[in-house]
């Protein structure tokens, strides 16, 4: 299958919503494992006699390897996707896993790794991400026996864990790509609305100080809440949602959402970024990096200038922005309810990244291989998805040309939003 033909599959099972495994003869088979860090201590002070690591990966241990980091409420499950590793690791393709060893751990408090709904409760270690990469440094040090990696690469808490990989492990990678992410502090809207989410499930009296009988009943209206507030765009969703019954409709799909994940588990996983800021050490990072973020992202918002800032202290660091979809955005939000963890933002900023210019020798060629998916991706998904209403990538398909806008950063492209006729911009 030549590689155009494999971006269009690739595209078109997105669009389709084909089962994973429908994509597994892509790539080798995953395998699953499970490593016990033993007197593991958290940055509190708390000590765990064994902390159970899941992890999966994908490739022989004799391949390069590489480090994928999954998102708030995910897994490695989650990054299993058509979307990611349906475009990534197959047979000639970036990350081909018959060249890389590919390690997907589930993070502390994630997947099937320990987290309090095992049954600690409350009780379980107050974890930050530096905990989290601390353990997944111990499972691939001390458990798989990794002594140096060629990549690091992760979506939104993922990405900001590849930031914190940079300055805590500086000379442990040739390469680090934080997606959907900054490398400053958790602070202003992003975690204001974080922390809103996060006491509106507190202060539920069904969640009865984390010992509750059935998941607190205001959550998912914490959830709603704070995906409406933090992620879609102004423009957005005037474009979904242009009337009062079709702003009803998304309310009410939101509402009626299944929410898979325990409260206590969730409450842990989204307050561990409360003290997340590697902005105090950014000139530690020795990897070639290229951060990979988006122009609408609200989370993550471009105009503070802070991340392009940033940028200028790292000595091989490259900042490119893409545009990003509508639909891309509506899927994002879902790494709130534990389902989609962003996966459709990975692809995203991975198909639109068609022109950079890394040419660093410890990591230019796997960062321009990745870049150059995007030339692959952009016309098959136009293809794939055009037209259908039904499609997840509809209407962004058609909404985003590329167009370079004024900007205060450096060393990187924007583009805006064009929409389609009839619609306001």
């Amino acid at each position: 299958m030549s590689g155009w033909r494999a971006a269009l599959m690739a595209a078109m099972m997105s669009v389709t919503g084909l089962s994973v495994t429908a994509m597994a003869a892509d790539y080798p088979a995953p395998k699953e494992g499970e490593w016990i860090a033993r007197d593991f201590k958290f940055h509190a002070g708390e000590t765990m006699p064994e902390l159970k690591l899941h992890y999966t990966t994908v490739g022989e241990p004799g391949g390069q390897p590489v480090l994928v980091l999954h998102g708030s409420g995910g897994s490695a499950a989650s990054m299993l996707t058509p979307a990611f590793a349906g475009e990534l690791f197959g047979p000639g393709q970036p990350l081909d896993a018959t060249k890389y060893y590919i390690i997907i751990p589930d993070s502390i408090g994630h997947g099937k790794s320990s987290k309090p709904s095992d049954g600690l409760k409350t009780s379980f270690p107050k974890y930050d991400y530096d905990d989290m990469v601390d353990a997944q440094y111990r499972l691939l040090k001390e458990g798989l026996g990794v002594k140096h990696l060629r990549l690091v690469i992760g979506n939104s808490m993922g990405g900001m864990h590849t930031w914190i990989w940079g300055v805590r492990y500086p000379a442990f990678m040739d390469a680090l790509v934080p997606m959907a992410s900054q490398p400053t502090e958790m602070a202003a809207r992003n975690w204001m609305l974080r922390r809103a989410m996060l006491e509106t499930i507190r202060n539920d009296p069904d969640y009865n100080g984390g010992n509750y009988t059935s998941q607190p009943r205001m959550m998912k209206y914490a959830i709603a809440a704070y995906r409406f507030a933090s992620a879609g765009g102004t423009l957005g969703y005037q474009t979904l949602a242009p009337t009062a019954a079709k702003a009803d409709k998304m309310v009410d799909e939101q509402l009626a959402a299944t929410i898979p994940a325990d409260a206590n588990d969730f409450l842990f996983q989204w307050d561990a970024s409360h003290d997340y800021n590697p902005s105090t050490a950014l000139e530690k990072i020795e990897a070639t990096l290229l951060a990979i973020n988006a122009a609408d992202d609200e989370r993550n918002p471009p105009e503070t200038g802070v991340t392009a800032a940033a940028i200028k202290r790292i000595r091989n660091g490259r900042l490119y922005l893409t545009a990003q979809g509508i639909a891309a955005k509506r899927a994002a939000a879902h790494d709130v309810r534990g389902a989609d963890l962003r996966t459709a933002s990975i692809r995203s900023p991975l198909r639109y990244a068609q022109t950079l210019s890394v040419h660093r020798r410890d990591g230019s060629g796997l960062i321009g291989s990745i870049a150059r998916v995007a030339a692959q991706m952009r016309n098959a998904r136009r293809i794939a998805c055009e037209g259908s209403r039904r499609s997840p990538c509809w209407p962004a398909c058609r909404l985003w040309p590329a167009r370079r806008l004024p900007s205060t950063t450096v060393n990187m492209k924007m583009y805006r939003p064009t929409f389609a006729p009839g619609s306001r911009a």
